[in-house]
């Protein structure tokens, strides 16, 4: 049993990077998620993630495979997304997640036809699905990096973030721009959508933004319960993920969501905070 479930992860210094990588990720992109999730904005995540296809596929045009160049193209292009999806629901009639809607399907369309004409089948694989095992020392310390400024970031707008997710009407009652402070997160969110694209790739990235928070909310009722969940979820579905790809030779990408998908379904069934077990025994405990 040690030797399955340990030495991967003592033998390969790959393993040991990526293991590191994806958590530091997942704790990351986690924390954002949570309030995404909470402000019913995943559509905005998922569109995002989609949205920063063409800067990324910009930087593999003129740096070739270069994950700095793409990370500075998918921050540029995710930030134009958004601004962009800001400008027309605040002019036209249309909402924003209508508005995000159409440009990450239009962002994806350009991201896949330029890459398709500038690099091989291989390189739009490896883009839209990543490989954390590539990651190197240099990679680590960008990831650290994001990680760092997220969570500083958040810590320093937390109070008027959970105003505006939970009650925006009293924030603009206070007299304090929430718009502002929804800028400020549409970045964090975009910055973590890179680092999400270095270890899983363009399609994938999304999959630690939400997946954690929405299996957390299954099991704590709590939003300080909720980042607590988070770690741990981080940890477990990086490691246990790791290992399936290096026994099973999938990808890492697909199967560190799948491991998330898998304890997804679990939390489904017996989340104690809303799982269809849990509430369907308590139903029936009320009702005799």
């Amino acid at each position: 049993m040690w030797d399955f479930f340990v030495t991967p992860f003592i033998t390969f210094p790959f393993m040991q990077r990526a293991l590191l990588a994806s958590f530091m990720v997942a704790v990351s992109s986690g924390v954002v998620g949570s309030f995404l999730v909470m402000r019913r904005m995943s559509l905005v995540g998922d569109a995002l993630s989609h949205g920063i296809l063409p800067g990324i596929a910009l930087g593999f045009m003129f740096y070739g495979f270069n994950l700095i160049a793409m990370g500075i193209g998918g921050i540029i292009a995710g930030i134009a997304i958004a601004l962009l999806a800001f400008l027309v629901s605040r002019y036209t009639k249309l909402n924003e997640d209508a508005s995000f809607a159409a440009f990450y399907l239009i962002s994806l369309s350009i991201g896949v036809i330029i890459i398709s004409k500038i690099g091989s089948q291989v390189d739009l694989l490896h883009i839209l699905f990543g490989s954390v095992l590539t990651i190197d020392n240099n990679m680590l310390i960008f990831l650290w990096a994001i990680m760092c400024f997220t969570l500083i970031t958040i810590a320093i707008i937390y109070r008027p973030l959970v105003l505006f997710v939970i009650d925006p009407i009293f924030l603009q009652s206070m007299k304090i721009k929430g718009v502002n402070y929804y800028g400020i997160f549409l970045l964090v969110v975009v910055v973590n959508l890179i680092a999400g694209f270095q270890a899983l790739g363009s399609l994938m990235a999304v999959g630690l933004l939400m997946l954690p928070v929405i299996i957390g909310q299954l099991w704590v009722r709590s939003i300080e319960g909720l980042f607590v969940v988070i770690v741990l979820l981080g940890f477990l579905i990086a490691y246990f993920g790791l290992l399936t790809s290096f026994y099973l030779d999938v990808p890492s990408g697909p199967a560190i969501i799948g491991v998330a998908g898998i304890i997804y379904f679990f939390s489904l069934l017996f989340g104690r905070s809303g799982g269809i077990l849990i509430r369907f025994f308590r139903l029936k405990h009320k009702a005799a």
